[in-house]
């Protein structure tokens, strides 16, 4: 009997072996080849914080993303795009495509996901971008090294949905790149006014050479707004737009609403995930509810829900009455590595830790940053080998390890000091491993060799059922040639 493509992918996984986690690294991939050859930015430079400064602005005197964002959607259809904003591909009863978040740091560990992305995306009819498309600060004068070069053979439109990092430009240069639109937005008064970034200055002849590089007509697309239904025979795709912190403005709730009533499936794809972290975030509507409220209503048939933000991928199959939603964070696909380690025990809207999903398992993720500090640090005693975390995790978690370890281990006090240190339980001192530390410290957890641990997903529509597969990549040859699939989940549409 042959083996089929995705039961090889499965059997190539980090859930099998260490080699199919990237520990066992025979020979670097392509990747390094296609990066650009300078550093790009650091956190650690204040002229960095600073273009990033209106995260903080927003949460100190409010978010003036939706008001802004109906200032373009009022400008768009006044210019006659479509007023539901839907988007019509290529695309038949049965298609794929591809999801990938979190993309644009433009160093290795965005590179690294290209080759596989590449290879397992030969055939898909499009791919979205969920959640911010350029770091640190969305400038549309970083495109050309985090958006047209790393995709530029890629040979099908891309559609994109912002993050908050996007927002940081005012949404200047996603609208440019994206919708082909320019907008100067009315003045914001008081304090927000006076210190709010201002979008950037578009250099208009280097972005066209930039455009050139994903110049082909099978390439070709212009989005009809920050947010979009993508509409297909077997499938709606609705991309929304969570701006900075995550409020959705009136408009956008009353065109959510209005596309949801349609009788046909859908999937969700936003800006920030609904669960994530082993917590549920479900993102505010103005006027009252959430985005979630809108997607467990059964009139509207929503299967999924997947968002980007937070850099890791995690999947959560949440009972909704007599239905199962899948709720799923997909942001691996070039920013540095939130941790999964820092997860407890799962057991979020009902969801049981043996029906939870991540990648990188707990374990990969443990030895990962102890290898990491114990280099960085000089401090070789925090070093704990994948075999070692991952009875650690388990300990904690309370469950078997995924991945069957190399042979027997014997827990010490040392490895729990170290598991503590990193995280691995509360505890009021540790090392920078999660979000919290993002804007100041993500230097300390970048890097710029295999494992890399980035995800994407290929998804597959049909008229029965909705295929969606997370694939990884390590940045090791043989995972560009064939990249693991972590994870697979069939969702009837029927």
């Amino acid at each position: 009997m042959v083996e089929s493509t995705a039961e090889r992918g499965k059997r190539a996984s980090s859930r099998v072996s260490e080699e199919g986690a990237g520990w066992v690294c025979q020979e670097i991939g392509t990747f390094d080849r296609l990066r650009p050859k300078d550093e790009g930015f650091t956190w650690l430079n204040p002229v960095t914080l600073w273009k990033s400064r209106n995260e903080i602005l927003a949460g100190l005197f409010g978010d003036p993303s939706g008001e802004v964002r109906e200032q373009w959607v009022a400008a768009l259809r006044g210019r006659g795009t479509d007023p539901d904003l839907r988007i019509a591909p290529e695309a038949g009863e049965s298609f794929d495509f591809l999801l990938v978040g979190d993309t644009g740091e433009g160093d290795a560990s965005q590179y690294a996901v290209v080759p596989g992305m590449l290879k397992a995306g030969e055939g898909t009819a499009f791919a979205i971008l969920a959640s911010d498309i350029i770091y640190p600060a969305g400038s549309g004068n970083d495109y050309r090294d985090k958006f047209f070069r790393p995709y530029q053979d890629y040979d099908a439109p891309i559609y994109a949905i912002p993050g908050n990092h996007d927002w940081y430009d005012g949404l200047g240069g996603f609208m440019r790149v994206f919708c082909d639109a320019s907008l100067k937005p009315r003045p914001d008064r008081g304090l927000r006014g006076l210190l709010w970034r201002k979008p950037e200055t578009i250099d208009e002849p280097a972005l066209a050479e930039a455009r050139a590089l994903r110049g082909r007509p099978a390439q070709q697309a212009t989005q009809p707004g920050p947010y979009w239904v993508i509409d297909t025979p077997s499938l709606l795709i609705v991309g929304v737009d969570t701006g900075i912190k995550g409020t959705i403005d009136k408009g956008q709730t009353a065109w959510l609403r209005r596309v949801s009533l349609d009788p046909r499936p859908k999937l969700l794809v936003t800006g920030k995930p609904i669960y994530t972290g082993n917590a549920y975030k479900p993102s505010a509507l103005e006027g009252g509810g959430t985005i979630d409220d809108i997607v467990r209503d059964p009139r509207h048939r929503y299967v999924a829900a997947i968002g980007g933000d937070v850099h890791n991928y995690q999947r959560y199959p949440v009972q909704v009455g007599d239905r199962v939603i899948q709720y799923v964070v997909s942001g691996g696909g070039g920013a540095f590595m939130h941790a999964t380690h820092t997860i407890r025990r799962v057991d979020v809207g009902g969801v049981h830790e043996d029906d939870y999903r991540c990648y990188p398992l707990r374990g990969d993720s443990l030895s990962f940053y102890s290898q990491l500090y114990a280099k960085r640090l000089r401090m070789k005693w925090l070093c704990l080998t994948p075999d070692e975390a991952a009875c650690i995790m388990a300990e904690q978690i309370k469950n078997t390890p995924v991945r069957p370890a190399g042979g027997a281990v014997t827990i010490t006090r040392r490895m729990r000091w170290a598991a503590r240190l990193l995280g691995s339980w509360p505890w009021p001192f540790r090392l920078p491993v999660d979000r919290v530390f993002q804007h100041f410290l993500s230097e300390l957890s970048d890097w710029d060799t295999p494992p890399f641990f980035k995800q994407f997903l290929r998804l597959s529509v049909t008229p029965e059922a909705l295929t969606i597969r997370c694939h990884a990549a390590t940045g090791c040859l043989r995972q560009e040639l064939e990249p693991p699939i972590e994870d697979e989940v069939r969702i009837s549409l029927s």
